[in-house]
């Protein structure tokens, strides 16, 4: 029981680190997540393997409580709540399919728990997948690194997990030497903005002739489509799009930037497409952030408001004659919209977010860790546009 207890212990310590190291917000530290499968199978019972998991999701989602502190200016009690909640479904998959037989059927449990992690309903909370490291194992491999390290997680889960952890630090080091950020595409540019809470919160005419300037500075430079961020126009309505109509006549510039699209039971976080000939959506959100902009329980009481979650809608869209996958904020951070955008093949993946609240804590770098990662996974062209 000392000699079990001291193993325990050991395993649930590995869980943290695993977690708060791979999920730091530096690309080439994912890896370590890898270590999650291994320290989940070795459980000496259902209930480590659960603590195993708890200790894993959240040390990877840290930040959430002062995320949320900060976004409703409270303390961090709610944040906590919510950390927790969030971590149930993690806990409830990976305990559910853990089972006390070793070999295959240990190795089918957690295949099943992964998968259960990737898609709704499971997945919209799918936060820290392993999965992700794949781009910082195996850069230029697309689907095929994909399965690859889908190969080495099961491998860590049995009995020769040796082999697959010499297998895939060999990939690891040889992917550290080799690194290389994945290119921006030629012809296009990301603004970073500096606007905190005030940005998108209505039609702020100071802020828009800012972003106009941006534009312009970045059109000097040959860019052709610029991108900005997540809530960059706030409400798209006809008064803003008149604005930035008349601001790019003479132009031959396209603007790609955040807004929201009000509804009459809710809105849709949205990119806009911009030309000197006006502008519309074309992209809606796949999965906005649980609680804060999706609530669909507003709908089961009758009543309207929040972020309308378009799951599996818009992969690409066109831009300019290119094939785009948008993934704005959230997105970042699941894998089901990235793996599905992939399946289509585009040319450029745009990551925009308005990570205002993130203050203090780790979420934006591992947005940008995470979505660095894919595009080397599938060898894609990648543009960046923040607001902090």
């Amino acid at each position: 029981m000392h000699r079990e207890a001291l193993v325990s212990i050991g395993l649930l310590a590995g869980a943290a680190v695993a977690g708060t190291s791979g999920w730091s917000g530096q690309v080439l530290w994912l890896p370590l997540a890898l270590l999650f499968p291994l320290l989940w199978s070795r459980a000496p019972s259902r209930a480590i393997a659960a603590m195993i998991a708890a200790n894993y999701f959240l040390a990877s989602s840290r930040g959430l409580p002062q995320g949320v502190a900060n976004f409703y200016g409270s303390g961090e009690a709610y944040g906590w709540v919510l950390w927790l909640a969030a971590a149930a479904g993690f806990v409830l998959a990976h305990t559910v399919c853990w089972t006390r037989r070793s070999g295959s059927r240990r190795s089918a449990g957690y295949a099943i728990a992964s998968i259960l992690m990737i898609f709704p309903p499971f997945g919209i909370i799918g936060w820290a997948h392993p999965l992700t490291a794949a781009g910082a194992l195996f850069p230029g491999w697309g689907w095929s690194g994909l399965v690859a390290t889908t190969s080495g997680l099961l491998g860590l889960t049995t009995k020769r997990w040796p082999i697959a952890v010499i297998s895939l630090g060999g990939f690891w080091v040889w992917s550290v030497a080799c690194w290389e950020p994945p290119p921006l595409p030629n012809g296009w540019a990301g603004v970073d903005t500096h606007f905190g809470q005030s940005l998108g919160r209505g039609f702020d005419l100071a802020q828009q002739r800012l972003l106009v300037r941006a534009l312009r500075e970045k059109a000097t430079l040959g860019a052709r489509v610029v991108v900005l961020p997540e809530s960059a126009l706030g409400f798209w309505t006809p008064m803003v799009e008149r604005y930035w109509r008349t601001a790019m006549q003479g132009s031959d510039v396209a603007v790609l930037a955040g807004a929201s699209v009000v509804k009459p039971d809710g809105y849709d976080n949205v990119m806009v497409l911009i030309t000197r000939d006006g502008g519309s959506p074309i992209y809606r959100e796949r999965m906005p952030v649980p609680v804060s902009m999706w609530q669909p329980w507003l709908a089961w009481l009758g009543r309207s408001g929040g972020a309308h979650a378009n799951f599996f809608a818009n992969p690409v869209v066109d831009v300019a004659g290119t094939r785009v996958a948008t993934l704005i904020c959230y997105e970042q951070l699941i894998t089901w919209p990235v793996l599905q955008s992939m399946l289509h093949r585009p040319d450029v993946i745009v990551a925009i977010g308005n990570g205002w609240w993130t203050t203090g804590t780790s979420i934006v770098p591992v947005q940008r860790a995470s979505a660095i990662a894919w595009a080397r996974l599938f060898e894609t062209s990648i543009v960046f546009a923040f607001n902090t």
